[in-house]
């Protein structure tokens, strides 16, 4: 009996240990002391509002879409496409990489590992890819979010086929040994505790999002509006702080692992809610900037705009989605030009950089640096001729 008492108080700990050492519980508990001081109450819950129906409610429906057009498209195998043409599979490898999300660039990385991609494609998808930050342009400047799209797809394309000529479609290939299997997960309980509050409040919420995108007066309901969207945010950013362990940068910065036996409704909370998580940071910090400490981010970055490119490539080769969520937020509330948008797009790797550096880090690595220089051309020659 004391045994099986000091087992259980054994588990418990570490439970609690756990939960305190994840680093994304930092996030809601900080907003929470936000809102418990009050004058910080105001703008906290205004910009919870904000993120929650002019970011989140968008790509929860537009994710909706994607996945369930995308389910009934083909995987094509790229094994196929390079023994036919190298520019047939480069081609490829940039529109899959060029997909809203990662699962497109990661689908060739994975290929790659296995022999069945050149180290051209990696380098095609790399630069074409811009992660779930595509989601959250398409969601609110989807004519910038297109345009971005379509000049990720014709530099990649234009990079692979500089790297097929420099280098074998083999160069960078990890061994047989060293190729291991990037497994799925089973779906934590703070997903599935979240998943019927989303069944409810999306359809309400999309419509409450519309109205307020095409400025419609709520009268009275303004404020019980945005006390919801509120909590609704708030509620958002804690199941996605208990849905991982948070302790690496990879759990921090990445979007969840996929599930199995997989889930669209859970695929779409998932990416909602991480990039929720993200956005509400940079709302955060934009906002609190301004009010704080009276830092116009918007005039620092016209004033000294030649840097703003350099700084978007910079965090665009950072692994994960995270800080590219970031870059993409800023453009929207105006603060980034569109020169610093399209160089930070076509630097950053997205999640695809993970399984790149833990089955092929020198790939991963050279990939990367690749990617930087088309980055650094199309930033300048926008940021100069445009």
């Amino acid at each position: 009996m004391l045994s099986q008492s000091y087992s259980t108080t054994t588990k418990r700990s570490s439970a609690l240990s756990s939960l305190l050492a994840n680093k994304r519980l930092l996030l809601p508990m900080l907003i929470c002391l936000a809102l418990l001081f009050d004058p910080l109450r105001t703008l906290t819950i205004a910009t919870l509002a904000d993120a929650f129906f002019q970011v989140s409610v968008f790509v929860a429906g537009t994710l909706a879409i994607y996945y369930f057009l995308i389910d009934r498209l083909p995987q094509l195998e790229l094994s196929y496409l390079k023994a036919r043409s190298p520019l047939l599979e480069i081609s490829m490898a940039a529109i899959l990489g060029a997909l809203p999300g990662c699962g497109g660039a990661i689908i060739v990385v994975t290929q790659f590992t296995k022999g069945q991609a050149s180290f051209a494609s990696v380098v095609a998808v790399l630069t074409a890819t811009m992660g779930d930050a595509a989601f959250l342009l398409l969601a609110k400047k989807p004519l910038e979010g297109l345009t971005i799209i379509a000049l990720g797809v014709a530099v990649g394309i234009v990079s692979g086929l500089v790297v097929n000529m420099l280098h074998k479609p083999e160069f960078c290939q990890p061994s047989r040994h060293s190729r291991t299997a990037i497994e799925c997960k089973t779906p934590p309980s703070a997903i599935r505790f979240s998943e019927p509050v989303w069944r409810w409040v999306l359809l309400p919420c999309v419509v409450i999002a519309l109205l307020i995108a095409f400025n419609t007066d709520l009268g009275i309901l303004t404020k019980p509006v945005e006390l919801t969207g509120a909590a609704l945010a708030l509620f958002a950013l804690t199941i996605w702080a208990l849905s991982s362990k948070g302790q690496s940068y990879r759990e921090v910065t990445a979007e969840d692992d996929e599930q199995d036996p997989p889930s669209k409704l859970a695929k779409v909370i998932h990416d909602t809610h991480f990039v929720t998580a993200w956005v509400v940071a940079s709302f955060m910090l934009y906002e609190l900037s301004v009010a704080l400490f009276g830092l116009d981010l918007a005039a620092w970055f016209s004033e000294y705009a030649v840097f703003a490119p350099l700084i978007a490539i910079a965090i665009g080769m950072l692994p994960g989605c995270g800080p590219q969520i970031v870059v993409t937020s800023l453009y929207i509330q105006g603060v980034l030009p569109f020169s610093a948008l399209a160089a930070n797009a076509i630097a950053n790797d997205g999640d695809a950089l993970f399984p790149a550096l833990a089955l092929a880090p020198g790939a991963a690595a050279l990939a990367t640096v690749y990617s930087a220089i088309p980055a650094l051309l199309v930033g300048y020659g926008l940021y100069y001729f445009s």
